[in-house]
């Protein structure tokens, strides 16, 4: 299992890296519009176990959601996509959590299939804006989630005794998101100190230089724990439809929502609060 684990991550890195570094913008957005419609794939055949067939209507009707956003293309649009996106992940998902195991999927499957026309779509609008500060500028966000999974998973592994959701992801403990958490800290003060010759080509050092020390650490705590709730809210999905994967899409990684799921919250919020401070 780990071997197939590590070649199919190369192979992600792989067809990930060169196009995000090397890559005509245009090669990118083409990807991440994939990686979105893949997604809304896996997201139908949770919300709806007996209906996989229509996963690939579904499928395309959030390209299409995406594609009309982009024609509209005004700002208010986008503003107005990520805000809702937001709220969604802010007030929405919250209800649902403290739920648990006990929410009626067949009564949320609808309601959670048009949301995803929503932010689905606002993930990708989120990506685009944060690229359009420079690669090192998105690279840099998105390791902000990665470090936290990583963090969070060899901490727990080493140190884990508290269960942080014990009904919707037994695996994940208190200690973990906390050793994430720290990690997360670490780097993102490492480099915005350290790659300060960068000045705000990097996240981090935009972050300290807008924000300051306090506001930067108060942030980084929040988009890690955004990070993590959208993590437990797939697994919270995932253990109603009955399933351990989003699907068998990338091997021994499960699916593409398995890999995205904590991106989700995080890019939106991220992107908004980008736009509206590099504009002050």
């Amino acid at each position: 299992m780990l071997k197939q684990r590590v070649i199919t991550a190369l192979v992600l890195l792989g067809i990930f890296l060169p196009i995000l570094i090397w890559g005509y913008i245009e090669a990118l957005a083409v990807l991440f519009g994939v990686i979105i419609v893949l997604a809304a794939w896996e997201w139908w055949r949770l919300l709806f176990p007996a209906h996989h067939s229509r996963a690939y209507f579904y499928a395309a009707l959030v390209l299409l959601s995406l594609l009309i956003f982009l024609v509209l293309g005004s700002n208010v649009v986008i503003l107005g996509i990520l805000w809702l996106a937001t709220l969604f992940w802010l007030l929405v998902v919250p209800f649902l959590m403290r739920q648990s195991l006990d929410l009626s999927l067949s009564r949320w499957s609808w309601p959670l299939a048009l949301a995803g026309l929503l932010i689905l779509p606002a993930c990708w609008f989120a990506l685009m804006i944060l690229r359009s500060n420079g690669t090192l500028f998105l690279l840099s966000a998105l390791i902000l989630v990665w470090i936290a999974d990583v963090g969070a998973y060899f901490t727990g592994k080493k140190w884990g005794k508290n269960k942080l959701a014990v009904r919707l992801s037994p695996g994940k403990s208190v200690e973990g998101a906390l050793g994430g958490l720290v990690l997360v800290i670490i780097l993102g003060f490492g480099m915005a100190y350290g790659l300060n010759d960068f000045s705000n080509a990097n996240f981090y050092t935009w972050l300290l230089s807008t924000s300051g020390i306090s506001g930067t650490l108060i942030l980084l705590i929040v988009f890690v724990a955004l990070s993590i709730q959208g993590d437990l809210f797939e697994s919270q999905i995932k253990r109603l439809s009955g399933v351990k994967d989003s699907s068998s899409l990338l091997p021994g990684h499960g699916g593409v929502l398995d890999r995205i799921d904590a991106l989700l919250p995080f890019l939106p919020a991220c992107a908004l609060l980008v736009y509206y401070w590099s504009r002050t």
